[in-house]
């Protein structure tokens, strides 16, 4: 299986150097630049699915496609090692369709200076690739930051409203995440006394000699709060839907579809399997904060009137779930937790995509201010429908979300059986205002704001440039909702060979 690492490197790399040559070919004109562009964003997309097609369940636990080269680091333990298993080969493949189906809606966007916004996004994709492929934690952290700080840049430059306060707040809060993020990561490499980064060597040093109960309190706490600041666990959530409103909407897709996974991902791979004993001593606080997502996030959600910010708070609502599945610390719920982050991943990107589309027909992310689009826009009313039921996850053929969160109430429910009156609460506050946004939108009477702006421009449906990296993300979010063993046969066996998920399945 080794033989396809150099598609690995290469899913990191290429949109690396696409991003360079975008500003090179920048003065040959706009064509040019998009050309460049999107190849950088498709051909991850294509290895990914490659290296998917060709994975092997049986070897689920370790790593397949792995390299490994020196950096002049080896001194302190640090190599570019890079591999994939059963929990980050499914979300390495969403990271790759979702950053094409952002890649695609920015080149056609008018965005001013396009070839440094696509430079900044295509830097962001890269990184992004290099998360979930990385072995090394050094690396997994540095690929983070790699994409991080270009979506400072694009909010502050390229963003909306209020985007300077949003930019600053988002630095602050995610500086401080990734730094006691780093603190954690850096103690268990000091704790630990394996001289290493590599987590495969940290697994196999840890087995034989675990941390002192203490340390393992200590760190993780340090990376339950910077990975939750990152993940936006409430209360440290107010920058997610303040900075998703604000950013241009192939940068919220990427940052609240895939970079938003990095701390979920990061406490499933690194913190819960190395720290076994913290997270039981943390258990408790992660259920307590969860229920703020869940329960104060939701209800604040159910307040907006703006499109845009009532889709970045339910994204945060969702997270909660999330901790929950975690904290009960089962396959089952481990398993739909990594499930939930990719069919989560494709429908937030989706619907921030589709609520830009929704801006360019309405001019106004108000959703009182609208009204009647689906007699308009009925391809872009049957796309926004679906991918809201998805995103709150009522069961349907094909919506991915609901097998996610299923798995999660079943784990929970064994874990702190009270915990699935929550759940179920959490539930219809995501049908209250999922289908009050699709009345408001599509079937409501039509404002007189709306009726007025109408006489200086048509109303018209999706155009196709529009609907190619739609039906990108809903294409593999239906194929994973049909087809769930393809994702969840070797995230299971995964999950299983570690001894802390062990439990219960």
């Amino acid at each position: 299986m080794n033989d396809f690492a150099s598609l690995v490197q290469l899913s990191i790399a290429v949109p690396i150097i696409a991003a360079f040559l975008t500003l090179y070919v920048g003065k040959w004109g706009r064509p040019a630049v998009q050309i460049v562009s999107v190849t950088g964003f498709a051909l991850p997309a294509i290895f990914a699915l490659f290296l998917w097609g060709f994975y092997d369940p049986a070897i689920a636990g370790d790593y397949a496609f792995v390299s490994k080269m020196d950096t002049g680091l080896s001194i302190i333990g640090v190599s570019l090692h890079l591999g994939l298993n059963g929990v980050g080969l499914p979300l390495f493949v969403m990271a790759s369709v979702v950053g094409l189906a952002a890649g695609l809606f920015a080149a056609q966007s008018k965005a001013e200076n396009l070839p440094r916004y696509l430079f900044c996004l295509l830097i962001m994709q890269g990184g992004l690739m290099g998360v979930f492929a990385s072995i090394d934690i050094f690396f997994f952290y540095f690929f983070h930051e790699l994409a991080l700080i270009p979506t400072f840049i694009m909010v502050g430059i390229w963003g909306g409203r209020d985007r300077n306060y949003a930019a600053m707040k988002m630095t602050i809060y995610l500086t401080l995440g990734a730094m006691l993020s780093l603190v954690g990561l850096i103690a268990i490499y000091v704790k630990s006394g394996a001289e290493s980064f590599d987590l495969i060597t940290l697994k196999a040093h840890l087995a034989e000699a675990p941390l002192a109960e203490a340390v393992q309190h200590y760190a993780f706490g340090l990376l339950l709060f910077g990975f939750g600041i990152l993940v936006s666990l409430w209360p440290m959530h107010t920058w997610a839907p303040l900075g998703y409103g604000a950013a241009p909407s192939s940068a919220a897709m990427l940052h609240a579809g895939v970079l938003k996974k990095f701390g979920l991902y990061g406490l499933i791979q690194i913190a819960v399997p190395l720290l076994p004993d913290g997270i039981k001593q943390w258990e408790n606080w992660i259920v307590w904060l969860a229920l703020g997502n869940i329960l104060v996030v939701g209800l604040i959600t159910m307040a907006q009137r703006d499109l845009k910010q009532m889709i970045g708070y339910s994204s945060v609502m969702h997270m909660g779930y999330a901790f929950l599945g975690i904290a009960a610390m089962s396959v089952l719920g481990v398993g739909g937790v990594v499930f939930m982050m990719i069919a989560h991943g494709l429908t937030v990107a989706l619907l921030f995509m589709l609520s830009t589309m929704i801006h360019h027909r309405t001019q106004t992310f108000e959703m009182d201010e609208m009204g009647g689009l689906s007699k308009k826009a009925p391809v872009l009313s049957a796309f926004f429908v679906c991918s809201m039921m998805a995103s709150i996850a009522l069961p349907g053929p094909g919506l991915a979300n609901f097998w996610a969160e299923l798995s999660i109430f079943i784990a929970i429910y064994q874990f702190k059986s009270w915990l699935i009156y929550a759940a179920v609460a959490g539930i219809v506050i995501s049908a209250i205002y999922g289908l009050r946004a699709i009345a408001r939108i599509f079937f409501g009477e039509e404002s007189k704001d709306f009726v007025e702006s109408q006489k200086e421009f048509a109303v018209s449906d999706m155009t196709w440039a529009e609907r190619v990296p739609a039906l990108i993300l809903i294409v593999v979010m239906f194929f994973i909702g049909f087809f769930p063993k393809t994702v969840t046969e070797s995230l299971n066996e995964s999950l299983q060979k570690e001894a802390v998920y062990s439990q219960s399945e």
